[in-house]
């Protein structure tokens, strides 16, 4: 999924795609109006969905397998075209978007972390190809990337090997989170992992992530209560179907479906201590960025 997700942003624009009217500066508004969609087997996978997230807001979307998460993300960018009701962004069709304009204002962080078979550096300046060295420092430090990659030999020049297999899936995960940074979006896709690293290791990536999602407009598929339970609305999915919606003490206080998920411990709970909110996250120290990073 992680590599089809880049190979579709970073193919060319077909001449059909370039359509009615680009985007200017996009503020991150999102509106799912009654939203439907079905696969080629007729199954509906989306039935009547509407939610709306305004400019810098967290949406978490809960469910099992096959509720309709990763079909709710994909409509967004376009991936598939939905078969009835609208999105909107500021209040405009995502149709009326060129598709090149819709999917720069969107940034996509998948949980498998796919690389290129490139340099550090390479990967970094898919997010944004004419970043300075000041603008890649800076990244790598607010995604807590810099000493692991200072440890290697040729610093940002390591190479990553075929879908980065010379890192570590938590060094994957940092480099995803620095393009992403890179790219500035106002609208944020997540796909939490849900792979097992070290204690040390998940507090930088958790601090990380949320540097990323202060101020954007996050849609999180969400795996962790500690993410969920910051989100300014969580959307439980069932069959296609948003069937529960709130914060998170509104729905363990309603008892339906999310109150279950939490008791039956379906919803993973981080190992660490709670970090704090994610405006708090987001002011944390970060290195000055014209420290010397070796590039």
């Amino acid at each position: 999924a992680g590599e089809r997700v880049f190979e579709i942003l970073d193919e060319p624009i077909e001449p059909g795609w370039i359509d009615k009217k680009p985007s200017a500066c996009v503020a991150g508004d999102i509106r799912y109006e009654e939203v439907s969609f079905s696969y080629a087997d007729g199954l509906p996978a989306l039935d009547h969905v509407s939610f709306h997230a305004p400019p810098g807001t967290t949406i978490a979307l809960v469910g099992a397998t096959g509720a309709g998460k990763s079909t709710l993300v994909n409509l967004l960018v376009r991936f598939y075209e939905f078969t009835g009701g609208e999105i909107y962004i500021d209040r405009k069709p995502i149709r009326e978007y060129a598709l090149r304009s819709l999917r720069e204002a969107i940034g996509v962080v998948t949980q498998e972390s796919f690389l290129f078979n490139g340099s550090i550096r390479e990967n970094l300046l898919m997010g944004k190809p004419d970043a300075t060295d000041v603008e890649l420092r800076r990244a790598v430090d607010a995604a807590n990337a810099r000493e692991f990659i200072e440890r290697l030999p040729a610093g940002l020049e390591s190479m990553v090997g075929e879908r980065g297999v010379k890192l570590s899936v938590g060094e994957k995960q940092r480099v995803s989170i620095a393009r992403a940074l890179l790219k500035d979006p106002p609208i944020l896709i997540l796909d939490e992992a849900t792979a097992s690293v070290d204690t040390a290791t998940e507090r930088l990536i958790q601090e990380a992530l949320e540097r990323l999602m202060f101020n954007r407009t996050s849609i999180v598929i969400a795996h962790r209560l500690s993410t969920i339970v910051h989100a300014d609305q969580i959307l439980v999915l069932d069959h296609g179907r948003i069937i529960e919606r709130g914060r998170h003490d509104e729905l363990l206080a309603f008892g339906g479906k999310y109150a279950r998920l939490c008791e039956q411990s379906l919803l993973e709970t981080s190992s660490q201590p709670e970090l704090g909110t994610p405006a708090e996250i987001a002011t944390l120290s970060i290195p000055a960025p014209d420290e010397q990073l070796s590039i």
